[in-house]
């Protein structure tokens, strides 16, 4: 299929709204989605992954585009029939690298970054998972997944693939374990690890023989389910490869401790652990340019999935390591360097918002270049930044900044003529005294249409994590606008627990699930109503998915006297059963202070089942069957309390989704009822 003719079957997968209208459903699930943005070696080409909705198909097709860095009209390299991901620059700038399918197979691809034929470097029986070249583009390490007690064996790859194709003929399908973690977000474990290989790019520019890097480590390089090639680096020499893994023997379903290794890439010693003495995480390991420093992240406190990401230097000559920027009250997230080694870049969230920081290497000082938004990427060259950034009423788009952050410019307009058409909400943050006098933030976005003098109903919306924020991002679930383009204003808290405010505010939502949370929804609420006027007290309704979820279940019986009807998304409904089903289990066990036997009562201290007797509230309850994180008994659980209570109840499950919702009927789906839900009970309109 040609380019053009793909592009045009795409934009016609659902009607065009050529008219002005409301930010709708719709329109989220057909934006161009743009990700995983890297600079040319001269800095001058953008190239970038685009996301492009195939309605009909039900699914997201990608491709490669590069864009000069100067602003310009952006080029595709490769058709949507390919589906490429993740595109990386070849040492000369000359060619792009990518990831597709070949015979059903994910392999290395290469593309002239002048445009022309793609072809595969690759001919691999199993799927690659991730990979990164290395810095003289002669080798690449790559990730596979494979049977650990393949390993040993002198062709794992090829042995991996025969147990496969074994397992495949055997009329038998039952798993036997004899270890936890027996699934993990939707999957259930057969076996196999992501493991790590390299293999040199030969002169005919194919992949040579792979070598193993992880050998004799059985943990996920890059981890599941979310890992990338962030997690593993070269040298700036190519002689050596330094990645993070989990220590499974600390007992994998209830553990956090990760470890940085290194290895040499020709593969003849055992990978050397540096962080052994800390019991936490230890990640995104990025040598400096010359060589002596390995910089990586690093918690302090063993079993805590959201304690503080510091910035770590370890000295490779003698092995000392320091906190760089101790002072700064932040999470890190991965890191960049800049040319001279001078500056660390990294993004996190601050505020209601996801800056990019630059933090100097010999004082630690951090500065805020980026502030507005969410910068989603970034990439660093010699004389620029490219950086990937987004906000409550747009979706991403590329911008180009110096490497103070100044001057910043935008590079691409890819939904342009989407948004022309768009209206949205406009949005305030508000602040207030919340529980225990602390400053608490949250933010208010008006419907659209938005008229002084009248008053509209809410959709008061509870953020999941619960280590997380509602910020000013252009979210592809949970998006105000698509509330305020039905006519609800909406009303969100960043509650005690939520991130971006100091790692103190972040720790109090643990053992205290229901308590300071809720007192700061209650006088955010009261905050909202007393500033905004146009909030109709009357004809409100909350929601929230994953802990907000939980929060939708402990409201439902502890403050529902405001609400005309309760959304649960895959919220937890028993803590008790939670601290068991869950894969997971240092979540829970970090949240509640110990195991369930250990400490049955912090689990029943905030347990919504225990209050089921009070719920009066309609509710719809919504669940993803594939969610292993928070088990579809808890949905069910909930809808059958309210059913049996004689509540207005009603449970939407999608058999084909996990904690999220993610396929664009179903999203179309989800917010339709979700939406039709609110009106239901709200009767929405104006007043």
């Amino acid at each position: 299929m040609k380019p053009l003719i793909a592009a045009l079957l795409l934009s016609l997968a659902v009607p065009v709204l050529a008219a002005p209208h409301p930010f709708e459903v719709k329109d989220l699930v057909m934006m161009e989605r743009v990700s995983d943005q890297v600079l040319s070696p001269d800095g001058r080409t953008i190239a970038l992954q685009l996301r492009e909705t195939d309605y009909a198909a039900n699914k997201g097709r990608n491709s490669i585009w590069t864009v000069p860095m100067a602003g310009g009209k952006p080029t595709r390299l490769t058709d949507v029939a390919l589906n490429a991901t993740t595109p990386r620059w070849s040492a000369d700038g000359k060619s792009i690298y990518f990831l597709a399918s070949r015979d059903d197979v994910s392999q290395l691809w290469r593309v002239a970054a002048a445009g022309g034929e793609a072809e595969a470097v690759g001919n691999l029986s199993l799927d690659i998972g991730s990979y990164k070249l290395s810095p003289d583009g002669k080798s690449v390490a790559f990730s596979v997944d494979l049977f650990f007690d393949c390993t040993p064996d002198p062709a794992p790859i090829a042995c991996t693939r025969k147990r496969l194709d074994k397992a495949a003929d055997d009329k038998a399908s039952g798993l036997l374990y004899s270890e936890g973690f027996v699934r993990h977000w939707d999957q259930w474990s057969d076996g196999r690890r992501s493991q790590l290989l390299v293999a040199s790019l030969g002169t005919d520019g194919l992949l040579g023989e792979p070598v193993l890097l992880s050998r004799g480590i059985n943990g996920d390089v890059p981890s599941k389910p979310f890992g990338d090639d962030s997690e593993y680096a070269f040298s700036p020499d190519g002689a050596t490869v330094y990645f993070d893994v989990r220590n499974v023997s600390a007992g994998e379903p209830w553990s956090t401790n990760f470890d940085i290794y290194s290895v040499a890439t020709d593969g003849s010693s055992e990978p050397t652990n540096h962080t052994a003495d800390n019991l936490a995480w230890d990640a995104s390991p990025l040598p400096s340019r010359d060589g002596k420093t390995l910089y990586y992240l690093a918690m302090k406190r063993p079993g805590f999935e959201a304690d503080r990401f510091a910035i770590m230097a370890l000295d490779l000559a003698s092995g000392g390591t320091r906190e760089i920027a101790a002072g700064w009250d932040r999470s890190a997230g991965a890191l960049k360097e800049s040319g001279d080694g001078k500056t660390l870049y990294t993004a996190t969230d601050d505020r209601g918002q996801h800056p990019l920081f630059a933090i100097d290497v010999a004082t630690g000082k951090a500065t805020q270049l980026v502030g507005d938004g969410q910068v989603a990427g970034f990439d660093v060259g010699a004389k620029a930044l490219l950086i990937a950034r987004n906000d409550l009423r747009r979706p991403t788009d590329l911008y180009s900044a110096d490497l103070r952050g100044r001057n910043l410019k935008q590079v691409t307009r890819f939904n342009a003529s989407r948004m022309k058409d768009l209206r949205t909400g406009e949005f305030e943050f508000f602040t207030f005294a919340g529980a225990a006098g602390a400053n608490v933030q949250g933010y208010v976005v008006k419907p659209v249409g938005y008229k002084a003098g009248r008053k509209y109903p809410v959709a008061f919306i509870i953020h999941g994590g619960p280590q997380g924020a509602m910020g000013n991002d252009f979210h592809y679930r949970w998006n105000p606008q698509t509330y305020a383009g039905q006519g609800f204003a909406v009303v969100t808290v960043n509650f005690h627990g939520s991130t971006g405010y100091g790692q103190a505010f972040t720790d109090a939502i643990s053992n205290d699930w229901g308590g300071k949370p809720l007192e700061d929804l209650k006088l955010g609420w009261a905050a909202a109503l007393k500033k905004y006027p146009f909030l109709d007290a009357d004809r409100a309704c909350a929601l929230g998915a994953s802990y907000g979820g939980y929060m939708i279940n402990w409201i439902a019986g502890n403050w529902n006297e405001p609400w005309k009807c309760l959304v649960t998304h895959d919220g937890v409904f028993d803590t008790r059963a939670m601290g068991y089903e869950t894969e997971e289990l240092w979540f829970s066990e970090w949240e509640n202070g110990g195991t369930v036997y250990d400490n049955p009562e912090a689990y029943e201290k905030f347990n919504p089942v225990n209050h089921v007797k009070d719920w009066k509230v309609p509710m719809l309850i919504v669940q993803g069957d594939k969610d292993f994180r928070i088990p579809t008994t808890q949905g069910l659980a909930a809808f059958n309390a309210a059913q049996r209570r004689g509540i207005p109840s009603e449970l939407l499950v999608f058999p084909d989704e996990n904690h999220w919702v993610l396929k664009p009927q179903n999203s179309v789906q989800w917010h339709n009822t979700v939406n039709d839900w609110l009106k239901r009970w709200t009767s929405a309109g104006t007043k």
